[in-house]
């Protein structure tokens, strides 16, 4: 791999003494030492690979990390990383202990605000502004949305917000037409327009009607139209729009050509492009037996919808868009709208599955409580990435659901403990439920070959004897289950070990604590959430009110943020893997 110039480059200082001419032959070199780390560690690589150019003109033209540069997301932040200080442990990308794969305040003074949830850049960039604005300090503040992100709710309340400001600003709108899957909505066809020569529409655009100075679209992988403008828009006071075009995995022709795949390819071949085959898995996604669970519900009951906030793929809400594509709404990002779409739907006798991550249902707390919860509509949460996600890290861990959605009145919380469990709970969601209900499940592969079972209806607020015992009983909730029952085969002697599965955090099984609080002076909660106001919080409320005077430890998400690494790994530094559950059986034995 040639990187003569790159090799000489660690900060943006370095790379501003580079002649204008010689930053094509650089961003052919950053885009090669992407793809060559990304593809033995994994990560995000399209879109970080379609603004190279762009990453390379920002730090050529501005004084970062004196000028504040705001990346929305992060997925696209890899060059970035790489320019500032990075480049050296950029192979611990995601890696436990390593760098993070989004940009993170406490790793570098150049990465100047956290992202993880999309479509925060435009706002806290103005936040910024105004700061300098109100101090009295003159520097540029940079804000780079994507298409699919400006979508979002949170980035029109910036912009218009913004728009009726004198702040130093320039959001520049990295359009891709892709986020993940595909963009979509009304936007996105606004967007197309006013990317063709001369319409007569750029006579009404919609960003200079918000007061902003709009200026393209430019090819984002041109250095000469990039430097260009970017030094024009130096010198214009306030609110400033740059549109500009790129490709989603430019420099990697597979990526450019199956964009949605190769957004987070896995391990590849970076000579051909090609993923590399993974080791054939007997064994199915969780996010698959929701995708293929819907599809079969749906097709004998017409009431049947699903929605998803951009995430038709990772949902696997796309096997019901191929099946029924005007019951299944992709609705971009835009989570609040999701949940309130679901609840009007509802209000007219549809079965809304409103699948959503469960570190994203964080975005729509408001619309659960407010539009679903208090008027008590049926609508099925689906919460995908539920527990520990792995390398995503702290801003994708889904371990807050069990927490924040428990406080909620006439909200069903159940976690199911395989794949069976969560076939059967859809089914018995949409036979008729009197409240709303949550379901939340993890990220990856279940332990079942055989889950495509007969539908059974599960009771609701009744959890479940895996294991009898005579002096410890193991209460857990949810997939954290397998830890627990191998941890308690690993015994030497596991006769005295008890394993319940209560598989409702909401309603609680306060007939089955009875038993277990009448029968057992020890009992260990365990849960892939965190322990403040979770599982077995509910259970050590309970357990005050019934007057229960015998000894509850509690097992979980410690009072602070996971970060990155493999699932296994972070849940030894919690304390939730079969090893430590093992050790914590044994003390108290």
């Amino acid at each position: 791999m040639s990187n003569d110039l790159l090799k000489n480059i660690q900060i943006p200082a370095d790379l501003r003494k580079q002649t204008s001419e010689e930053l094509p032959q650089l961003a052919q070199e950053l885009r090669e030492f992407i793809i060559d780390v990304v593809s033995t560690k994994e990560g995000h690589l399209g879109a970080s690979l379609g603004v190279v150019e762009l990453t390379i003109a920002l730090h050529y033209m501005f004084d970062t990390p004196n000028d504040l540069l705001v990346w929305d997301v992060g997925h696209q932040a890899y060059g970035h990383k790489i320019l500032t200080g990075r480049k050296d442990i950029f192979h611990t990308n995601r890696q436990f202990d390593g760098i993070s794969g989004f940009p993170k305040r406490s790793e570098s003074e150049y990465d100047t605000f956290g992202v993880g949830h999309s479509s925060t850049a435009i706002s806290a960039a103005l936040g910024m502004a105004i700061a300098s604005k109100l101090q009295h300090i003159e520097k540029h503040h940079i804000a780079v949305i994507g298409d699919a992100s400006i979508a979002s709710g949170m980035a029109f309340e910036a912009l218009n917000h913004a728009g009726d400001t004198n702040a130093n600003l320039l959001v520049i709108l990295n359009d891709n037409a892709i986020g993940i899957d595909p963009s979509v909505g009304a936007l996105k066809d606004y967007l197309t327009k006013i990317k063709a020569p001369r319409l007569e529409i750029e006579q009404h655009n919609i960003f200079e009607a918000l007061n902003f100075d709009y200026s393209g679209p430019i090819d984002g992988h041109n250095f000469g139209e990039l430097l260009s403008e970017l030094e024009r828009l130096k010198n214009i006071q306030g609110p400033k729009f740059l549109h500009v075009i790129t490709t989603k995995g430019k420099g990697l022709r597979q990526a450019e050509q199956d964009q949605v795949r190769y957004h987070a390819p896995g391990k590849f071949d970076k000579i051909s492009g090609d993923v590399l085959p993974k080791e054939e898995s007997k064994y199915t996604k969780f996010q698959d037996v929701f995708g293929k669970t819907i599809v079969e519900l749906a097709q004998k009951n017409e009431n049947i919808v699903g929605i998803t906030p951009a995430m038709l793929t990772g949902s696997s809400l796309k096997f019901m868009m191929q099946e029924f594509p005007d019951r299944a709404f992709d609705v971009g990002i835009a989570e609040q709208h999701a949940v309130t779409l679901a609840a009007g739907m509802a209000t007219q006798g549809l079965i809304p599955f409103c699948n959503i991550y469960s570190t994203f249902l964080q975005r729509a707390y408001d619309q659960v409580i407010h539009d679903v919860a208090l008027q008590n509509l049926p609508v099925i949460f689906c919460l995908d990435r539920a527990g520990l996600v792995g390398e995503d890290g702290a801003t994708h861990h889904g371990v807050f659901d069990l927490a924040y959605l428990r406080c909620i009145p006439n909200l069903i919380v159940f976690a199911p403990r395989n794949e069976i469990e969560l076939r059967n709970i859809m089914f018995t969601a949409q036979q008729g439920l009197e409240h709303p209900i949550a379901i939340r499940y993890p990220r990856g592969k279940g332990k079942l070959e055989q889950w495509q079972l007969p539908f059974k209806k599960i009771e609701i607020g009744k959890g479940v004897c895996l294991k009898k015992g005579t002096q410890i009983a193991v209460l857990s909730i949810g997939t954290i289950a397998d830890n627990v029952s191998e941890a308690i085969n690993q015994l030497e002697s596991n006769e005295s070990v008890a394993h319940y599965d209560l598989r409702f955090v909401k309603p609680l099984d306060k007939q089955l604590l009875d038993t277990i609080f009448k029968k057992f002076d020890t009992i260990i909660t365990v849960e892939d959430g965190t322990i403040k106001g979770g599982f077995g919080s509910e259970v050590l409320e309970y357990a005050s009110e019934a007057n229960y005077q015998g000894k509850i430890k509690l097992l979980g998400i410690p009072d602070e943020f996971i970060h990155h690494g493999t699932i296994q790994q972070l849940q030894e530094v919690c304390g939730i893997d079969t090893t430590s559950i093992r050790k914590t059986i044994q003390d108290l034995l």
